[in-house]
């Protein structure tokens, strides 16, 4: 009998200040990374998809985003040209779903 199946994790990259799309309120906005992985007995072997988004904390509003906005917009977070964010977390462990 082999065992398979998937298995989520989420990261949170950065927290930004934006203007929301949904509500048009200028509010934190946290940059994530959803990574679905393959598990054969219930251990991750390599990712299947990767997705990211950032979701409004005023509202709630969850907006995807490409791979290279997700970059950019984590560049901006650490303090590039204009960046207005709180940082990263380097080392922060996964939520898993």
């Amino acid at each position: 009998m082999i065992i398979f199946g998937t298995k989520g994790y989420l990261y949170q990259l950065a927290i930004l200040t934006l203007v929301c799309a949904q509500c048009g309120n200028p509010a934190a906005h946290t940059l994530r990374k959803r990574v679905t992985k393959f598990t054969l007995f219930f251990v991750p072997l390599f990712p299947v998809s990767t997705k990211y988004a950032t979701q409004c904390t005023f509202c709630g509003a969850e907006h995807k985003v490409t791979k290279e906005q997700a970059e950019q917009l984590q560049a901006q977070a650490v303090g590039g040209p204009g960046g207005q964010g709180y940082g990263q977390h380097p080392q922060q462990q996964p939520y898993q779903s």
